[in-house]
Formats: structure tokens, C-alpha cells, sequence
């Protein structure tokens, strides 16, 4: 049974940092694209980051390019999100997601067939 588990969500002031952590079991990503989503309240599930397979290509969102930084351990299948300046409109449930037959960087979500259960951020003002 393949498994995606998120932890380190929490709750920050604006302007503080978290780092989201995302392992796999089950079977391995290390040939797959992995990337970051994520659901604020009332909204739809948004596309956050991506990283290609070897970790040699990455691609962000423009509301979190320069904060956000996706990074992934293949020999731990795990992947992360260190998340700096956080803002409150950055307040939202983050999933992690694994392509199943796609191995280069993708925004697109029909890409991902495995998805975490989700962790909570909030940063408050």
C-alpha cells in the first residue's frame, strides 16, 4: 500500500519559517516527479512547487518563488517544503503529491496519482 505522510505544519507568526517533510512508503519515487499543493479555506487546491526526479530541476508558483524552496532525499524517500517569510495568506492545508509515470517537474495535478493526507500551516499577523 503506497503512502505519503506530510509532517511539520504548524502554527507561525508572519514572517517566521517552517519545514514541511513528506515520506513515502510502499513503494519508491526515486525515477517520479514529486510536488507540493496546497487548499487555503473556502479555495481550491492550488499548485505550490515541483521537483524532477533527480532533484536537478524545480519550479514554484509565482506567490511563494523566493520563499519557498522544494528539495527532495531520494535514499530517504522524502521530500521537502522549507517554507521562509511566511505570510498569512499562506495559511492553508499543504499536500504532498507523487507522479506515478512522470518523471520532470509539473504543475499539473492529473500528473499526481498519490497524495498525502494533507498537513495544517497557519501563520498569523
Amino acid at each position: 500500500q503506497v503512502q505519503l505522510v506530510e509532517s511539520g505544519g504548524g502554527l507561525v507568526q508572519a514572517g517566521g519559517s517552517l519545514r514541511l517533510s513528506c515520506t513515502a512508503s510502499g513503494r519508491t519515487f526515486s525515477s517520479n516527479a514529486m510536488g507540493w499543493f496546497r487548499r487555503a479555506p473556502g479555495k481550491e487546491r492550488d499548485f505550490v512547487a515541483t521537483i524532477n526526479w533527480s532533484g536537478g530541476n524545480t519550479y514554484y508558483a509565482d506567490s511563494v518563488k523566493g520563499r519557498f524552496t522544494i528539495s527532495r532525499e531520494n535514499a530517504k524517500s522524502t521530500v521537502y517544503l522549507q517554507m521562509n517569510s511566511l505570510k498569512p495568506e499562506d495559511t492553508a492545508v499543504y499536500y504532498c503529491a507523487a507522479a506515478a509515470d512522470y518523471s520532470d517537474v509539473t504543475k499539473h495535478q492529473f500528473r499526481y496519482r498519490y497524495w498525502g493526507q494533507g498537513t495544517q500551516v497557519t501563520v498569523s499577523s
